[in-house]
C-alpha cells in the first residue's frame, strides 16, 4: 500500500516566533542605467587619479649617474679575487641646471641582481635579526660559520652581499671651494623594519653582546663598527643594512641610500651649480646612483 505526503510527517518546524526566525532583507534593482552610470563614474574617478598621478611624476626632478664605466680602472681591479680589499676611489662630476627644491634623496640601483632567488632569501636568521639568539646560524648556508666553525653575524647570502660602496656628494661652492653635501644615514627605513623585524641583542656593550661571533667573510669590519660617528646606528639596527635586507622582487632595484640634511647652503634643497660623485669603490657592478 502506498503512502500518501499527507501521511508522512512533515520535518517542517513549526511557524512561531521561537522556532521560525524573519530576518529583514533587501534586494537591490539595478537598472541598466544605474549600473552604467556607477561604471562611468568610476572610469573618470580613476582617469582624473591618474593625471594627477602623472603631473606630480613629471613636476619631480631625477638625475641618473652611472658609475660602473665611469670607474673602469676600479672594476677591473675588483676582477681579481686577491684584490677584494683594497679599496679604489673615483670622482665623477656633474651640473644641475636647477635647484631641487625640498626634500632630495640619494639611491642606488642595480642591474642583474637577484635578490629573489629562492635559496638567497632562505639565507638568513630571524631568531639572530631579532636580537634572541645571535649564533642560531642554521638556516644560513652558505654563509652560518668561517672555517673555523665561528658562528657569523649577521649570518647568510643576504647580508653576506650587503652593498658597501660610498658615495660622497660634494658642492662647488666657488671656483676655489669644494664643501660636503650634508646626508643623513638615519631615518631611511620603513618603520616596521626599524622597530619591529631587527633588533639588537640586550646589552649594555654591543661588542660584547657579539663575543662568539665574526663578520660576514665579505665585510670590511663587524656589524657592531658598521657606524663610527652615531653609536645607535650600529649593529643589527644599522639603516644601510637594514634597506639592504629587505629584498627586492626583480633584478633591477633601486634601494634608498642617503637623504639630504636641509642646513647651511642647503636649506631649500640642492641649488643649481657643479657637484661631484666620490665613490669608494668595491666591486658592485651595473650600478647607477640617482639623486
Amino acid at each position: 500500500m502506498k503512502r500518501t505526503p499527507q501521511d508522512c510527517p512533515s520535518r517542517l518546524p513549526e511557524n512561531t516566533a521561537v522556532k521560525q526566525q524573519q530576518l529583514p532583507a533587501c534586494r537591490l534593482q539595478l537598472s541598466a542605467t544605474g549600473i552604467l552610470s556607477g561604471f562611468f563614474a568610476t572610469g573618470v574617478f580613476c582617469l582624473g587619479m591618474g593625471v594627477i598621478l602623472i603631473l606630480s611624476a613629471k613636476s619631480s626632478m631625477e638625475i641618473e649617474i652611472n658609475y660602473t664605466k665611469i670607474c673602469a680602472s676600479c672594476a677591473k681591479l675588483r676582477e681579481n679575487a686577491r684584490n677584494f680589499d683594497k679599496e679604489c676611489t673615483c670622482s665623477i662630476p656633474f651640473h644641475l641646471t636647477q635647484t631641487m627644491r625640498g626634500n632630495v634623496y640619494m639611491y642606488y640601483k642595480l642591474y642583474g641582481f637577484y635578490q629573489n632567488l629562492h635559496g638567497y632569501l632562505l639565507s638568513r636568521s630571524n631568531s639572530q635579526l631579532l636580537g634572541t639568539d645571535v649564533k642560531d646560524v642554521e638556516t644560513c648556508a652558505p654563509f652560518s660559520k668561517s672555517h673555523d666553525g665561528t658562528p657569523i653575524a649577521p649570518c647568510g647570502a643576504i647580508a653576506n652581499s650587503l652593498f658597501n660602496d660610498t658615495i660622497i656628494l660634494s658642492y662647488k661652492l666657488n671656483s676655489s671651494v669644494h664643501i660636503q653635501v650634508p646626508m643623513l644615514r638615519s631615518g631611511i627605513t620603513w618603520w616596521t623594519d626599524k622597530y619591529i623585524k631587527f633588533r639588537n641583542p640586550s646589552s649594555s656593550n654591543l661588542s660584547s653582546a657579539f663575543a662568539g661571533t665574526t663578520k660576514p667573510p665579505s665585510w670590511p669590519k663587524p656589524v657592531y663598527e658598521l657606524d663610527e660617528n652615531d653609536p645607535g646606528n650600529n649593529g643589527f639596527l644599522n639603516d644601510d643594512f637594514i634597506v639592504w635586507m629587505r629584498t627586492a622582487a626583480f633584478p633591477t632595484f633601486k634601494k634608498l641610500y642617503r637623504r639630504l640634511s636641509r642646513t647651511q647652503h642647503f636649506i631649500e634643497g640642492l641649488p643649481a651649480g657643479n657637484y661631484s660623485f666620490n665613490v669608494s669603490y668595491t666591486g658592485m657592478e651595473k650600478l647607477k646612483s640617482s639623486l
